[in-house]
């Protein structure tokens, strides 16, 4: 079996954190209690989906902060937040706050765009600017420029007895380094690379030059990087849906396979006008996973990931997930757990 060039770097995860529109309590306590067990595990980095008027997290800023007084190392980002939804300054104000709470461990992930479903929910989210909103790049280098710490407003000082700063506040000088853009075009991997941000590329991507999945994506990548100022050290970090089935039962195994299957149609051709590749769920043993990462030709380029647990399983199945990445599939990839 080949080897990468380099071991891999940091370890992660990433979690939709559905939960019962009857019973929400449970389903963000599953979510913080899988961070939890992330942590316990040695994962390096822990990250949650975003989702509005569904079943899953609607507001990652918020579960975060309560991961951040749960846990005391293990990374947390968001991958990732649609800023069509958020305030630019407001949002900034968030973001900040977080990065204080869990001292410097907060990675947020974003992407631009007009919301899903935009003229359903227009009057709703924009009733009075609906027509007006910016959702171009434009919108997140406000916020990238509001993190970083350039001027939110002209007026600064004392008024009365309440002092104002000019500057989102608080400030946490490190956050602006760790801003990820989840892109899947070659556009949006150049932008992120001349913003000087991280780049976020997940099991989705545009087939624009190519409809082999492992050759787009590899595009991607190198297109951020020579576009970064960073270079060849710019971070990316990769998504795959990853599936081991080491310790799992012989129900698990048949159900995983089950999934793969029914979504695998879907990673042949282009999908919809916007020609989406999805790329195949892997599921097997971590040695058999391992060997089918090394032979993806973006895999070998990057020394971060956050596997994707897949949508719709079971909190057990998670756990058994989680411990085989990380007792199985870690250390094939060259990968010493953290702690």
């Amino acid at each position: 079996m080949p080897l990468p060039s380099d071991p891999l770097r940091k370890l992660g995860f990433l979690t939709i954190g559905l939960f019962d529109g009857d019973n929400p309590a449970q389903g963000h306590e599953s979510t913080l209690e899988i961070i939890e067990l992330g942590e316990r595990l040695g994962f390096d980095s822990a990250w949650v989906r975003h989702r509005h008027l569904q079943y899953g997290i609607s507001s990652p800023v918020a579960v975060l902060a309560a991961a951040s007084q749960r846990t005391s190392h293990i990374e947390l980002g968001t991958a990732v937040i649609p800023l069509g939804w958020e305030n630019p300054l407001r949002l900034a104000e968030d973001l900040a706050t977080v990065d204080i709470l869990s001292r410097g461990r907060l990675n947020p992930g974003l992407s631009v765009g007009p919301p899903m479903h935009y003229d359903q929910v227009k009057s709703a989210l924009y009733p009075d600017t609906a027509d007006a909103e910016d959702f171009s790049y434009d919108r997140m280098e406000r916020l990238l420029d509001l993190v970083r710490g350039k001027p939110a407003t002209d007026f600064s000082g004392v008024e009365g007895f309440e002092v104002f700063s000019d500057r989102v506040q608080p400030h946490s000088p490190g956050l602006g380094r760790r801003m990820w853009y989840g892109g899947g075009s070659l556009r949006s991997a150049r932008w992120a690379g001349e913003h000087g941000m991280n780049f976020l590329t997940s099991s989705v991507v545009k087939a624009e030059e190519s409809e082999d999945f492992a050759e787009i994506q590899l595009s991607h990548i190198r297109a951020f990087r020579a576009h970064h100022p960073d270079g060849d050290r710019a971070r990316v970090s990769q998504g795959l849906v990853v599936i081991p089935t080491d310790s799992a039962t012989a129900e698990q195994r048949a159900r995983y396979e089950e999934y793969a299957r029914r979504r695998t149609p879907r990673t042949a051709t282009p999908q919809g006008p916007a020609r989406m590749m999805f790329a195949p769920d892997l599921v097997g043993s971590g040695a058999e996973i391992a060997e089918r990462l090394y032979a993806h030709a973006a895999f070998r380029e990057v020394d971060e990931v956050a596997f994707a647990l897949p949508f719709t399983f079971d909190h057990d199945d998670y756990v058994q997930i989680l411990t085989d990445i990380a007792t199985e599939l870690g250390p094939r990839l060259g990968r010493r757990a953290a702690g």
